[in-house]
């Protein structure tokens, strides 16, 4: 079957009847809001949580490592009930998904501003018991609100390059949230290089406006326009028909793996990345330019994605990106005794080569879930995007220990000022052959095993447009 554009679906009825507009900016402005607000919350709680739970509630390190991964894996579990419920639901006049955004959107936030309370004079119990009912309550409201956000964009549009705007519009979101939260934050948390309890208390009562402002604008600016037949719910069959239908989703699968190897290779890098600069290169001040550098690249490939992607397609962009981001860390890795300055130079086009795969990553998503249709005749997208949201969650439980025992491996003394050449070379190879190494999996991954390149996105597209127009 040769390339085949899809029809435009601009021009049909969407939730309630009405005539639609066709996808446009306000869409993505839409998009981007969601996860705008989400990182108020999300960032916000990853960057200052822990520290406010060991120096303000003087919780122990140890019992918040514990909660975390507790609370991480149940959020895991509770994403696919919770997707599988939003599928059950019937489509209104808002759509499918923008509802639940709407509805728990305020309840997400009094549980993020919750999460800051500082209640004084309390019993180490207290605290402990108080941490985890409310961190596993914000996770679960989390998850109410990410769920359907995350799946929207697969019924926002059919269209690939769409698609392809909607993941780069939500990362510029979410890297818009984190440099806000990162760089205004400790300015007003921290007092003589200590957590004021009630300037963070202020800060996440702010931050929570702004999220509840940018879901409502989520909710308003963005359209639901691909709506299946009522009579679609009615003849979904069992959860593990379904998922031994996502076992054969050979996309999902695949793009599950690449997504967790970068996912985990970027959480080591980031926790790597401390030692490097602080005892390799001995100016931890660095990590801020690093920080940086990181914020800029994604906006830098922004406009270079928009044309790859048009030209090649996302698998093959993501791809492009991949064996850059490989070769340069290979580069680094091989070439000894670089200065920081020309560490720095080599770095910033290594990110700017996995900063590709961010921006597409939440695209292939949305192209598993019409596998998923493709495959089943049925319309999932909360259920498919809930196992992609389960896998990470895993993920991210499993990744969160891997820098620490990373460290350990090569014989890193947290008890000494300066450390051996050997420790401080382990660390050199930690921070760039290791990275190298897995950029080249995922690239492999991307190449060779993951199916779904333009063509075949292009005919599914148009296949399941023929599908939708048979059963009305």
């Amino acid at each position: 079957m040769g390339i085949v554009q899809p029809k435009p679906i601009s021009t049909e009825n969407g939730p309630g009847g009405k005539a639609i507009r066709p996808f446009g900016i306000r869409d993505k402005v839409g998009y981007l809001l969601g996860d705008f607000g989400n990182d108020f919350s999300f960032m916000l709680i990853m960057a200052f949580l822990m520290v406010f739970y060991t120096d303000v509630l003087g919780i122990s390190a140890a019992q918040v490592g514990t909660l975390f991964l507790v609370a991480r894996l149940f959020d895991a579990f509770t994403d696919v009930l919770w997707g599988r419920f939003i599928d059950s639901r019937k489509t209104t006049k808002l759509g499918k998904f923008r509802p639940w955004i709407f509805r728990m959107s305020i309840p997400l936030v009094i549980t993020s501003t919750l999460l800051f309370v500082p209640i004084p004079g309390m019993s180490d119990g207290f605290y402990l018991a108080y941490a985890y009912v409310t961190y596993i309550l914000w996770g679960l409201m989390y998850t109410t609100v990410n769920i359907p956000y995350g799946s929207m964009a697969a019924v926002i549009s059919g269209d690939s390059n769409d698609r392809t705007a909607l993941s780069t519009w939500r990362t510029m979101g979410a890297m818009l949230a984190s440099l806000i939260i990162n760089v205004l934050g400790p300015l007003v948390v921290f007092v003589d290089n200590k957590m004021e309890a009630d300037r963070m208390f202020m800060v996440a009562v702010v931050f929570g406006l702004l999220a509840l402002a940018s879901y409502m604008g989520c909710v308003r600016l963005t359209t639901e326009r691909i709506v299946l037949p009522e009579k679609t719910n009615e003849e979904k069959g069992s959860i593990g028909k379904t998922f031994k239908a996502l076992l054969k989703n050979k996309p999902l699968i695949t793009i599950l793996i690449a997504s967790l190897l970068f996912m985990i290779n970027t959480m080591l890098i980031g926790a790597v990345n401390v030692y490097l600069f602080k005892d390799y290169f001995s100016n931890a001040a660095a990590l801020s330019i690093v920080g940086l550098i990181q914020t800029g690249t994604v906006f830098a490939a922004i406009p270079v994605l928009k044309i790859l992607v048009a030209k090649f397609g996302k698998k093959e962009t993501a791809s492009i990106g991949m064996i850059l981001a490989s070769a340069f860390y290979f580069v680094l890795y091989f070439i000894p005794n670089l200065s920081m300055t020309a560490y720095l130079v080599l770095l910033t086009v290594g990110m700017f080569g996995f900063a590709f795969f961010n921006l597409v990553i939440w695209a292939f998503v949305t192209d598993v879930i019409d596998y998923h249709e493709y495959l089943t005749g049925v319309r999932e997208d909360a259920t498919v995007y809930a196992v992609y949201s389960f896998a990470r969650k895993v993920g991210q439980a499993i990744a969160g220990g891997v820098g620490g025992f990373a460290i350990a491996a090569i014989g890193y003394n947290s008890g000494s000022s300066t450390q051996s050449p050997e420790v401080l070379d382990g660390i050199y190879t930690l921070a760039t052959l290791v990275p190298a190494v897995t950029f080249l999996v995922v690239f492999l991954i991307l190449v060779f095993i993951y199916p779904l390149n333009k063509k075949r996105v292009s005919d599914l597209a148009q296949s399941l447009i023929e599908r939708r127009e048979a059963t009305r």
